[in-house]
């Protein structure tokens, strides 16, 4: 498999700027040709914030991919399944759907007539545009995740997978290495062609959703996700071995092998990695001494990272309760805006987390009380 990576600097969101570098990553990449053919455009988008709170991949990415694209001869789809994702959805806050209308790109409803793809032993529900289209490029933002630690190239494909389907792939991969490998499997069965990274402004600290944002700089490109994702959580200054989707592909070997192998084209990357970015704890997975203590230290209930509800934050939404795959999550019965949280039941995904937009979820250690 092809192991280039590009990385170019980008300190700003201006389209024009964007479409220039793009030309150059995908160029240098080896990216696919699209003439006449159909491109599905998948960004992230988490929830439907605007730009400034660095929750989905910005319009001007999306724009310059599409305008990119249009200019070789595709035809050029964009969508993508929110957290909490209504039939009709249309990503308006984030400017996305407007960037579709301007450039004549078409939305695609992630909710229409969902197709069933193979998945391991089983099966799993899938957006049924990826049957309809000739190639997948997907543009993963430059994140932290409270779950998976960092949600790049290779996270971003469980977009495909419509509505509250994903929540519920947490029910059934109850462990963040069954998760990641999860993941892995998901990429094995839905293969996007190439991949570029926003991350001109990041989020570091609680992503996905409740994270700061913060200028890094970047614009990250490949066909190889794993690759791109070593390369990203280097510039965020993480140990990428302790990332559980890229030990565990390493592991498999089907997309890289050795982290030597990666052909990097771009800056120094010492001169790129983010020594201050705030990062998500209980990182270092990928070394046997950190797994030993960390699987047995995650048995015990009180002495792990969980949702703790802050009340005077909360609105009433339900956004959590509606995405909790455990049903541990339910508004008390006498109190206004009061959550309670079940902790025998709950898993740890930190999907509540997510999907809340008033900061009224913070993912930390509680030592007493429920």
């Amino acid at each position: 498999m092809n192991t280039k990576v590009a990385v170019r600097k980008c300190d700003k969101y201006d389209t024009e700027e964007i479409i220039n570098l793009i030309t150059d990553i995908y160029t240098t990449c080896d990216g696919p040709e699209v003439n006449n053919k159909k491109v599905l455009l998948k960004p992230n988008i988490l929830i439907d914030a605007e730009p400034s709170r660095c929750v989905s991949t910005h319009p001007s990415v999306v724009e310059a991919m599409i305008r990119f694209l249009q200019s070789r001869g595709a035809i050029v789809y964009v969508g993508d399944s929110p957290s909490i994702h209504m039939r009709g959805f249309r990503s308006t806050n984030s400017g996305i759907y407007q960037v579709c209308e301007k450039t004549g790109a078409i939305w695609v409803d992630f909710l229409i007539n969902p197709s069933d793809v193979p998945l391991g032993n089983g099966k799993i529900r899938i957006a049924s545009i990826i049957t309809e289209v000739d190639l997948i490029i997907s543009l993963p933002k430059f994140k932290n995740h409270e779950l998976m630690i960092f949600t790049g190239a290779v996270k971003n494909t469980l977009g495909l997978v419509p509505g509250l389907t994903k929540a519920k792939q947490h029910a059934i991969y109850q462990d963040r290495d069954k998760f990641a490998s999860f993941l892995l499997d998901l990429n094995d069965s839905v293969i996007s062609h190439f991949f570029l990274m926003d991350g001109i402004i990041g989020m570091e600290g609680p992503g996905p959703g409740q994270g700061i944002p913060v200028k890094t700089g970047v614009l990250i490109g490949s066909s190889n996700p794993v690759a791109l994702d070593i390369k990203a959580t280097t510039i965020a200054g993480y140990d990428p071995i302790s990332i559980p989707t890229n030990y565990l592909a390493l592991k498999r070997g089907k997309w890289l092998k050795d982290p030597a192998d990666i052909i990097y084209d771009g800056p120094e990357i010492e001169s790129l990695i983010k020594k201050d970015f705030k990062k998500i704890p209980d990182t270092g997975s990928g070394n046997k001494a950190f797994r030993f203590v960390y699987n047995r230290l995650k048995r015990i209930r009180r002495l792990q990272r969980r949702p703790v509800f802050i009340h005077e934050n909360c609105i009433g939404c339900r956004e959590c309760i509606k995405i909790c795959p455990q049903n541990a999550i339910v508004m008390h019965c006498e109190k206004k805006n009061h959550v309670v949280l079940t902790d025998r039941k709950c898993i740890r995904c930190f999907c509540c987390s997510e999907v809340c937009q008033s900061n009224a979820v913070e993912i930390r250690r509680k030592l007493f009380g429920v």
